[in-house]
């Protein structure tokens, strides 16, 4: 596939992604959305839904304590729905800049065991609309077993102008890479993308837009998945892609805290990658060094220095994931892994942010959290009472169907597709079977690695 074939597919799988905003069928959706939100809370707070909850407490009055904390965190998080709709709603794209007054840019394609698909990467950089004498793209083999390096020669002697190719001795794992490129780097903009990852034509232009504005200092891009025609797992973490980045980050980006931009495509203002990059390089973590987890770290760090982190919805990548359930496992416990990490972080650096964000990261960050402790104490209550009472299975099942259903109609905006049954069967594939992987990844926040392989 050359870099002119894999564009112009890339755009019109992306044009087809555009929220259709002001139609007839957006205005459907969105009335759908608030009708389904007063569903949930009126089945789930004035009809015999929680029931058996409550006759579990009757019967085993030590579990009254348990009853009454998830019924308040039901109610707080149906608010929370409510506030990030509304502010999803609220969104709205940065303007992309223009070719002439666009700012000096390196891209940093950190790689390790990527072998062909680097290639692409680089191509879908070289290829972007961006002025070529303002563009610097750097490419990092973080010590590679295979033949990652032979790929990155050939993209450097079709882009000679443009890429800088680096091969470390050793694997220093993908911080370690990235921080190389970091210290190489002359652009006014930072843009890191991942090396199994390709962008569309406009992502550059559009992801410095917000740079405008000087009191942001990092911009998280819009993650599509590549392979989603490759199995079933990839088809449903695209609707799961489409909701983190679509309904969540922009929701996040209108009170200016986006709390992650992802490494497959971020930018940074250069001046605040310099004044965090020693510490975020040699950050550890009771005790141990951290090696995952570095996007989410750089945009703490970002956020520390008093910049504000948004969303830019027309700056799009499109990242290979998991076909296979075994690595997709991994994936989840690196994320989760960093998320406990940095959210003991941000839980300091919250306090810095302005009056406004500050109470919407607080409020939001608070009832996100809570759902553990909740949602397993649910689960085990809900498992005590399918003991004596087998329909309570039933109604799991259907709650689960449910709120999938209000989940998918954000997805239905984003995407005129029917895709969105995939955001269903997500709903019960994470429920019995990534269920496990954040209670393992709290007892195992300190390994270490890429575990992407």
């Amino acid at each position: 596939m050359n870099s002119r074939t894999e564009s112009t597919t890339f755009e019109t799988v992306a044009e087809s992604m555009r929220p259709p905003q002001g139609d007839g069928w957006d205005y459907l959706v969105i009335a759908g959305i608030f009708a389904s939100m007063f569903a949930l809370a009126w089945a789930a707070l004035a009809t015999p839904l929680l029931q058996p909850l409550v006759d579990v407490a009757r019967r085993q009055h030590w579990t009254m304590l348990w009853v009454r904390p998830t019924v308040i965190w039901i109610t707080m998080g149906m608010l929370l729905l409510l506030l990030r709709t509304v502010l999803w709603l609220l969104y709205r794209p940065f303007a992309a800049v223009r070719a002439e007054e666009a700012p000096s840019l390196t891209v940093i394609i950190p790689a390790y065991n990527e072998s062909a698909m680097v290639e692409h990467a680089i191509a879908s950089v070289a290829a972007a609309s961006y002025p070529r004498g303002r563009l610097q793209i750097i490419v990092v083999d973080d010590g590679s077993s295979d033949d990652t390096w032979h790929h990155i020669e050939n993209a450097a002697l079709r882009f000679s102008a443009r890429v800088t190719p680096v091969r470390l001795p050793a694997n220093l794992g993908k911080r370690g890479a990235l921080a190389e490129g970091f210290r190489r780097a002359t652009g006014e903009i930072i843009v890191t993308v991942d090396s199994d990852s390709v962008i569309e034509r406009g992502a550059l232009l559009a992801i410095a837009g917000p740079f405008r504005d000087p009191r942001v200092g990092a911009v998280a891009g819009k993650v599509a998945v590549h392979n989603r025609r490759a199995g079933l797992i990839p088809r449903m973490l695209h609707v799961r892609f489409i909701l983190s980045f679509d309904y969540l980050r922009s929701a996040q980006s209108v009170f200016r805290t986006v709390y992650c931009c992802p490494g497959a495509l971020a930018a940074y203002r250069a001046e605040g990658v310099r004044q965090v990059l020693p510490a975020w390089e040699r950050q550890r973590f009771l005790g141990a060094p951290c090696t995952y987890g570095e996007d989410r770290a750089l945009t703490n760090d970002i956020l520390a220095r008093g910049y504000d982190t948004v969303y830019q919805r027309s700056a799009v990548v499109h990242t290979l994931v998991p076909e296979t359930y075994s690595k997709l496992c991994r994936m989840f416990l690196r994320w989760d892994r960093s998320y406990i990490r940095e959210e003991f972080r941000f839980a300091r650096i919250v306090w810095k942010r302005p009056l406004f964000s500050r109470v919407l990261a607080l409020y939001e960050s608070t009832i996100t959290n809570l759902r553990y402790p909740v949602a397993y104490g649910s689960i085990a209550l809900w498992t005590v009472n399918a003991l004596t009472d087998p329909v309570a299975l039933v109604r799991m099942l259907l709650a689960i169907m449910v709120v999938s259903l209000v989940y998918v109609l954000y997805y239905l905006r984003s995407e005129r597709s029917w895709d969105f049954v995939f955001g269903i069967l997500y709903a019960y594939f994470s429920f019995f079977a990534l269920t496990w992987i954040f209670p393992y990844a709290a007892l195992t926040v300190r390994a270490r690695g890429w575990l992407t392989r």
